[in-house]
């Protein structure tokens, strides 16, 4: 194969797919994301190219470029390359290149993440689906706030910390439940992770102060979290992201 797409995980380097890492370490060409491990960047014998500072459509060009000439090229991106991570728009323009190619998946950090933090996204008699959202700009524009303010599910928002205040004001303006549970979880799986859980109506304050990447999780299994993780009185395993 000779341009493998592959999910790097939510952050640990650890918890990269077997295959994931065998690509990874057979790589003649890296092209990485700036959140990737350092530690699996590491692991690529060959040229390592960061993809900071250029464009999706430079990326789409690259990738093509090094395909054509039959060296083992490997995009490695953050969680999963198909949520969130224009790894659709990358396998197309491979495609209609012409390129030979495969989808690596990687763990997401869709679940891993508030799992992390001792959030199940789905719990029998809390919630049974999710939906999971990107904010477009730091205002939260693009969000449905009227769709999602009532829906009994889980509401996970990715790359959603700088528009915290305008997404749970927005929630509450179309009469979202003030009471409901949220947690924002930053440099989620990793050693320096931070959780912090309030209300809907004081997650923007008690989240002030936390660093990106971070992720909202909106919802009753919030409250699950200090069980699981340790926080409440409830006896815990130990979740991954946490010092020993």
């Amino acid at each position: 194969m000779t341009v493998s797409l592959v999910g790097a995980g939510p952050g640990d380097p650890e918890l990269i797919t077997v295959r994931g890492l065998a690509r990874v370490r057979a790589a003649q060409v890296l092209v990485h994301d700036r959140l990737v491990s350092s530690e699996l960047v590491a692991q690529a014998p060959g040229l390592r190219i960061p993809r900071a500072g250029m464009s999706q459509a430079q990326i789409n060009r690259l990738l093509v470029a090094y395909g054509r000439r039959g060296v083992r090229v490997v995009r490695l991106k953050g969680g999963d390359p198909f949520v969130f991570g224009r790894g659709g728009e990358e396998a197309l323009a491979l495609a209609r290149a012409g390129i030979e190619f495969e989808i690596v998946p990687g763990v997401s950090a869709l679940a891993a993440v508030p799992a992390a933090a001792g959030i199940p996204v789905t719990h029998r008699g809390l919630s049974t689906g999710l939906v999971a959202l990107t904010a477009r700009d730091r205002h939260g524009n693009g969000i449905d706030f009227a769709r999602y303010a009532h829906m009994p599910e889980t509401l996970l928002v990715f790359m959603g910390l700088d528009a915290l205040p305008s997404i749970a004001a927005g929630l509450l303006a179309h009469g979202a439940d003030p009471s409901t549970p949220a947690a924002v979880v930053s440099h989620g799986t990793l050693p320096d992770q931070q959780v912090v859980t309030a209300p809907l109506d004081r997650i923007a304050s008690a989240a002030g102060g936390l660093a990106t990447p971070a992720l909202l999780v909106v919802g009753r299994v919030v409250q699950l979290a200090g069980a699981i993780a340790g926080t409440d009185d409830a006896p815990a395993a130990r979740v991954i992201g946490e010092t020993a």
